[in-house]
């Protein structure tokens, strides 16, 4: 705890709010309060799960997998259905088997629940009937509730954008600054993007270590267009609480940049979210980003390597506090 940096009395109290962690959860939690992705290191317990939205958020992988699982455990219990119904519930069977009707049921099944009907299977009787009916409806629900959420998922928009995988403390007009980068890798259009970076620490107040948080006083904190890329700067200013901060400094009082952007998708005119965080080991002292802006040999236009985003160079430097 001696190592941890003092909390002196001319700061004020506003400056160290916690953004809605709380102060237990901020002083307490041992982890990143944000991940690289943008999740949130707590654990809720008790909440009440929503089909729906969990239908929304999952990757394009688990919902196509879930779909496909979902169609084949129906037409499997539908096709056992029909096994049950009798031998004769449908017409045109050939198998004699029960293992070959039961595979001819499940493919009626499918024909049954996708509408499609070739005629050359029927269903006979009363129980293959009212299971088919049973079905048709089954179908036209699941249909219409799987389009619905095809839509929802395409037309909800987000923001793709790609952090640099380090920050970097370079040189900046004669001092040295917080530096990372962004890009958008869709083909879309933000505009009006804001950034807004905290950076939190642990002090030393009253005698405990304690979490704080500083709002970084940003270069520009907003852009109006996001063509290309954008480097993200904070003077390290005599104003800054980086301010003669050290690497070491830095890992010993479990720094956190919080990073939130906020701006407009302008194919959908909704505003879009993306946030992460870098900790002390993910941020490079005395270094700067490659350059990924490629200039062709002609007078065509410019364009930048997105894949380049991450491309840091180290320079030579006696010292590195900042």
């Amino acid at each position: 705890m001696s190592d941890l940096p003092k909390v002196t009395d001319d700061i004020q109290e506003e400056a160290f709010h916690d953004l809605g962690f709380g102060s237990v959860l901020a002083d307490e939690s041992q982890e990143r309060l944000l991940n690289r992705d943008g999740s949130f290191n707590i654990r809720r317990r008790g909440l009440v799960r929503s089909p729906y939205h969990a239908l929304l958020v999952m990757s394009w992988p688990q919902f196509i997998g879930l779909l496909a699982a979902v169609y084949v455990v129906t037409n499997v219990l539908f096709g056992a259905g029909y096994l049950l119904a009798g031998p004769d519930s449908i017409h045109g069977l050939t198998g004699t088997g029960s293992g070959s009707r039961f595979v001819e049921g499940f493919f009626f099944s499918v024909q049954t629940l996708s509408t499609v009907g070739y005629g050359q299977l029927y269903p006979v009787g009363l129980a293959a009937n009212i299971l088919m009916t049973a079905e048709a409806i089954v179908g036209l629900l699941a249909f219409a509730l799987s389009t619905g959420l095809v839509f929802a998922r395409f037309s909800r928009p987000t923001a793709d954008i790609v952090f640099s995988h380090n920050a970097v403390v370079a040189a900046y007009r004669g001092e040295k600054a917080f530096e990372f980068r962004i890009v958008n890798q869709r083909q879309n259009e933000i505009i009006e993007l804001r950034a807004k970076v905290v950076f939190s620490q642990r002090e030393v107040r009253n005698g405990r270590a304690v979490r704080r948080f500083y709002d970084l006083s940003l270069e520009r904190d907003r852009v109006t267009f996001f063509p290309a890329s954008w480097t993200i700067v904070h003077p390290i200013d005599k104003r800054s609480p980086l301010y003669g901060l050290s690497p070491e400094g830095c890992r010993w009082a479990d720094a956190e940049f919080l990073v939130l952007l906020t701006g407009m998708d302008d194919t959908f005119s909704q505003v879009v979210h993306a946030r992460t965080s870098y900790k002390a080991d993910e941020v490079l002292w005395n270094a700067r980003f490659d350059d990924i802006l490629q200039r062709p040999s002609d007078r065509g236009p410019l364009s930048i390597d997105v894949h380049g985003v991450h491309g840091v160079e180290r320079m030579e430097s006696a010292g590195e506090a900042a």
